[in-house]
């Protein structure tokens, strides 16, 4: 039996990238699933390419950084499914600057999707997810969050809160069947790492040592040193399935080796 059969998803950041690659693979694990992003293009895609799955997906347009919306749009989404049982917070943006020329407008934007976006989606979907005394909340955190990346210190803050976040609500709710963690990415092919807006003047050798150490057919891009995001998609679905029933309170690096 597939491992998601009968289980309910919402899923944040799914019109591209990662976000997308979870949907797809937990509709293919038999969820039932709410696809939600920011973006009203990208959600359309994501269910062209499910259309095999069109029956258990339902799409919703969302601004994870406004509350309202997010209230509209986890309340919509719970009253779809039946309730809820799992939530990805995958959304999220990655800007760079150095740091002495970061903006507070800059800054504040990076915390407002990400952290405060993360956590608005989390104090909504809770009441749901604790209904069920099973429920699970998968957090992106990422590689920046433990290790220095150069041009991203307000990126980094972001995730490092995240992961902070997400050990709060484990010791909190585990109490009441909740089980909290975290994907810690890097080195993944996405819209945001593709294009991630470094400086004019970025010093490339700062950047030499985010590689991973696994490369090749299966493994990263050797041309790239990206990874697909369906890497990080299967680790997601490991996370959120009974395989995952004992891990909590913690993050899962998934970076090929890249900080080793």
């Amino acid at each position: 039996m597939p491992r998601f059969d009968g289980r309910r998803v919402l899923v944040t950041g799914g019109g591209s990238g990662i976000g997308r690659a979870t949907v797809s693979r937990l509709l293919h694990e038999g969820a039932a699933v709410v696809a939600a992003d920011v973006s009203e293009s990208g959600l359309k895609e994501t269910a062209a390419l499910a259309a095999e799955h069109a029956d258990r997906l339902t799409t919703a347009v969302v601004d994870i950084a406004d509350e309202t919306s997010v209230r509209e749009a986890v309340g919509g989404a719970t009253a779809q499914l039946g309730g809820l049982d799992v939530l990805v917070n995958a959304a999220g943006i990655l800007r760079s600057a150095h740091t002495h020329a970061t903006s507070l407008e800059f800054w504040n934007t990076l915390i407002g999707v990400n952290l405060t976006g993360t956590f608005l989606m989390t104090r909504e979907a809770l009441p749901a997810l604790l209904a069920t005394g099973r429920g699970v909340i998968v957090n992106f955190s990422s590689t920046s969050a433990g290790f220095a990346h150069p041009y991203m210190a307000a990126y980094a803050a972001t995730k490092g809160g995240i992961q902070s976040f997400t050990h709060a609500l484990a010791a909190e709710y585990a109490k009441q069947g909740l089980r909290a963690v975290c994907v810690a990415p890097g080195s993944i092919a996405s819209g945001m790492t593709g294009n991630p807006g470094l400086p004019e003047d970025t010093d490339r050798e700062l950047l030499a040592k985010l590689r991973p150490a696994l490369v090749g057919e299966g493994f990263a891009d050797p041309e790239t040193g990206f990874a697909g995001p369906e890497a990080v998609a299967g680790v997601v679905a490991m996370l959120a399935s009974e395989d995952g029933a004992f891990i909590t309170g913690t993050e899962i690096r998934i970076d090929g080796g890249t900080h080793m």
